[in-house]
């Protein structure tokens, strides 16, 4: 740190440890400048609260209240503001929170993300200036909106995409496979990604990068799968998880 000319603040330091199993635990601490540095449950890190048993539950309740904080702002001035006016301060203030660093929700139970969706449809009604239980689905169409758990996956799947064709960083191209045959067969042009080991263990294991995207990427149409660019690919992504989620509702 010395050679890039930085330090660090002991009093803004914070040390997470995050146990490979829930059985396992060790009485950490870092002396440091006349500091003891201890474990914390919660750290933040560029705007994510990650806790130590990473159910991200802490995360989810500051995001929903931060948002919902936006929302009461943005009522009190809704009747000055046309639909397109009030759409747009949505989509930048709220619905981008939403998206910001979502892959990271990816595989966590439904209940976990559920006060995101309750945000969510909470700036549709407010975007359409409708009363609390006003139908939802129909406005999050109208909108083009995918619902946040479809946004997770549309941003997983998105990674997957650029891992495999080469833009991501290493680190992450490393965690994905093309799926070979060993001869020219019709399956060869399938685009499939090879799915990890099953020796992969811990209770995190089912929520891995390496796990998830392989699986969501196959369950893909083979239109999707084979997009012959990025841009393709989010278009056709974005219809395929727009039908999936809101065409029969």
């Amino acid at each position: 740190m010395t050679t890039h000319h930085l330090k660090l603040n002991p009093s803004k330091t914070e040390m997470l440890y995050i146990p490979g199993s829930s059985g396992i635990r060790c009485d950490l601490s870092i002396p440091f400048e006349n500091t003891l540095i201890t474990p914390s449950t919660e750290a933040r890190s560029l705007g994510v609260v990650v806790d130590d048993q990473l159910s991200f539950m802490a995360h989810v309740a500051n995001l929903t209240r931060s948002c919902r904080f936006l929302l009461y702002n943005i009522r009190r001035i809704r009747p000055f503001l046309s639909r397109e006016a009030t759409q747009v301060l949505v989509q930048s203030l709220v619905i981008s929170r939403l998206d910001y660093c979502n892959s990271l929700l990816a595989g966590l139970p439904m209940r976990t993300i559920r006060p995101l969706q309750l945000i969510q449809n909470a700036a549709a009604r407010l975007v359409f200036n409708l009363p609390k239980f006003s139908h939802v689905t129909p406005l999050l169409r109208s909108l083009h909106w995918l619902p946040v758990a479809a946004r997770i996956r549309y941003k997983t799947l998105m990674l997957a995409y650029k891992a495999k064709n080469g833009p991501a960083p290493s680190y992450l191209r490393s965690m994905v496979k093309a799926r070979s045959v060993p001869r020219d067969l019709r399956a060869s042009s399938t685009a499939r990604l090879d799915p990890p080991s099953s020796r992969s263990q811990g209770k995190h294991a089912s929520r891995l990068f390496s796990v998830l995207a392989p699986r969501w990427w196959n369950e893909l149409p083979l239109s999707v799968r084979t997009a012959e660019s990025l841009a393709v690919f989010k278009h056709r992504l974005k219809t395929h998880l727009f039908t999936l989620h809101l065409s029969n509702h």
